[in-house]
């Protein structure tokens, strides 16, 4: 298994490079950072030419890459170079925007993944039954919603039971503006009770078109392997049905939930990115509509980078996972 891993973290490498050295060529084509700044009164051109000097906006592409990817193997992502955030450290915005949406989509992708392997296991052993053509049309209308549109609407209904509530005189439940930046203070129930509020609509939000994949993926995986010779020989044997779905049938049919899971993550950072907006959370999706609204190149290869490295590390895990779901795996 070590040997796995480690031959796996091996193709990573060159995916990386190649990887974010187009996203560099890309951003560094977009267009001239130090556009506004020209256009302000009172810096002169010689001040604009130092800077760009100093960010080495002047050097070929290849040789500034080299240089960015030097630095930022070592720690040093590079400084912002966006009016009113200017020399900024891009590690420490993209990282404490990171810790902000990485909960976001941890609690998404486990309550999407728990959700939908189940419903799809169940619409599976109960095939044309009423649980299983409600859950399909649950998933279908998820997957015709925009995330944009279910959090909206989500925050919507939202504030309409805050409001249900202050009319009742109870305290507002749902956070519909952002995470408090104190956090969380107060006894078990209180913290709890916060922390619900403040998750519950985003995270729902984000896992609704995930949880509809999750779950119509499950269920044809389930579907084909219950229909499966092994399966049948093992009923055949006089087995039952819960041992037959739990024990030889439930195992292998996680395999392309686990595949689509390691692919969805992409996804899901640019469904953070909407939900975030609508919710008015400081996370990653506001580092990258900030950078690309004042073209700062910096935050834009910093916020570039962390997705694709999620995505290879994601990756990575679904290989592992693979090993363990089927162990001949390990062999090839």
């Amino acid at each position: 298994m070590i040997r796995y891993i480690i031959r796996r973290l091996l193709i990573a490498i060159p995916i990386l490079l190649v990887g974010t050295f187009l996203s560099f060529v890309l951003v560094a084509s977009l267009g001239d950072p130090l556009a506004e700044l020209r256009s302000k009164p009172g810096v002169t051109e010689a001040d604009v030419q130092a800077l760009a000097q100093s960010l080495q906006l002047d050097r070929p592409i290849v040789a500034r890459y080299w240089s960015w990817l030097t630095n930022f193997v070592q720690g040093d992502w590079g400084t912002s170079v966006a009016l009113g955030s200017a020399r900024a450290d891009v590690y420490s915005v993209v990282t404490d925007a990171l810790v902000v949406t990485a909960q976001l989509v941890i609690f998404a992708q486990v309550l999407a993944l728990v959700l939908g392997v189940a419903v799809g296991v169940l619409a599976a052993v109960r095939q044309y039954s009423i649980f299983d053509y409600t859950a399909t049309s649950l998933a279908f209308l998820a997957f015709s919603m925009p995330v944009f549109c279910v959090a909206i609407i989500l925050k919507s209904y939202g504030i309409e039971f805050n409001n249900l509530l202050t009319s009742v005189g109870a305290d507002r439940w749902l956070t519909t503006a952002g995470p408090p930046t104190g956090g969380f203070s107060g006894g078990f129930g209180e913290v709890v009770f916060k922390y619900t509020g403040t998750f519950l609509l985003p995270t729902l939000s984000l896992m609704l078109i995930s949880f509809a994949a999750y779950s119509r993926f499950q269920r044809a995986s389930m579907l084909e392997t219950l229909h499966s010779d092994y399966v049948r020989t093992a009923r055949a044997k006089g087995l039952s049905q819960g041992r037959v779905i739990f024990r030889h049938a439930f195992r292998n049919a996680l395999i392309p939930v686990v595949t689509l899971a390691a692919l969805n993550i992409g996804q899901v950072f640019t469904g953070a990115i909407m939900t975030e907006q609508v919710f008015g959370w400081n996370g990653m999706g506001s580092v990258l509509v900030n950078a690309v609204r004042q073209y700062d190149p910096n935050m834009l290869m910093g916020w570039l980078v962390v997705v694709a490295i999620s995505v290879v590390v994601f990756n990575l895990v679904a290989d592992v996972l693979y090993a363990y779901l089927d162990p001949r795996i390990r062999l090839g």
